[in-house]
Parts: C-alpha cells; sequence; structure tokens
C-alpha cells in the first residue's frame, strides 16, 4: 500500500512556486517539472487552493503561494490533497472469518496499532514545515550547481 502520489505532487509545486518565484507559473509550466500531465497538476492546485495553500488564477493565470512557508506544514499539504480520509490510512481486510479466535478478534486489534501508526506519522508530517524542506531543497540544488560547475 502507498499514500497517493497527490502528497509528494503537492509538495512539488509548493517547493516550485517557493524556489522560481519569478516563474510564470501554469499547470503546463509546472507539469514539465513533476513529470505529469496538467491535468493531474491543476487538480492537486485545486486542493491546494481549497485549503488556502495556492492561489490559482483562472486560465493562464498561474499559481502563487496563499501563505508563507513556515506557516504550511506537510500535514497541511498531505490533508489537502486528500490523500485519505482522516483516521483511515490504513484498511482492514473485510471479511475475517468470526468462528475463528484470531479473525473474530484481528480487526479491533489491529485498527488500534494502525490508528497508533498514522498518527505518529501524522506527528512528523506536522513537525516538518515547507520552509525546512524548501530551504533543505534548495542547498541540493546549490551543490549540485556548485558540482556541475
Amino acid at each position: 500500500m502507498q499514500i497517493s502520489s497527490r502528497f509528494s505532487i503537492g509538495v512539488h509545486i509548493l517547493s516550485l512556486l517557493a524556489i522560481r518565484p519569478q516563474d510564470h507559473h501554469t499547470s503546463e509550466w509546472l507539469a514539465g517539472s513533476v513529470g505529469t500531465n496538467p491535468v493531474v497538476i491543476r487538480r492537486v492546485l485545486g486542493h491546494l487552493k481549497k485549503a488556502g495553500l495556492a492561489n490559482v488564477k483562472a486560465g493562464s493565470g498561474g499559481a502563487t503561494l496563499a501563505r508563507e512557508l513556515d506557516e504550511i506544514t506537510l500535514l497541511d499539504v498531505y490533508r489537502a490533497v486528500d490523500v485519505v480520509e482522516e483516521g483511515n490510512l490504513f484498511h482492514v481486510h473485510e471479511q475475517p472469518n468470526p468462528a475463528c479466535p484470531v479473525g473474530a478478534n484481528i480487526e479491533k486489534v489491529l485498527r488500534l496499532m494502525m490508528f497508533k501508526a498514522q498518527a505518529a506519522m501524522e506527528g512528523v508530517l506536522a513537525a516538518v514545515t515547507m520552509r525546512e524542506l524548501v530551504d533543505v531543497l534548495a542547498r541540493e540544488i546549490e551543490e549540485k550547481r556548485a558540482a556541475n560547475g
């Protein structure tokens, strides 16, 4: 099981808006960096706009950040793009055998463990701001630029 790529695409989009503020950020331009279809970009931008993380102008108006990077956490992005319903990252198989002692009890036990795992992951995402991520990304970009001359 994997988390939807909408999360990484959302982070990628916000990073581009921050690192290249002078550029005209159309869905086509963003799609070129992300390596996906502009329709996917528009869909994710719609989620980011609805969450108040990005401003989007209709037509070829482009996108900009709606908030400062240090006011956006990775959890904000995760929730904005509707990766999963809140509290439902994991899914339990639907029809365990109720006559089996394990089958009759596995869902209750697993749900508690999975809830704890999701809470831990969301805690990590909440502790990282887009500012921190973009700062690390900018250093990586500069190091590669310097290494390549």
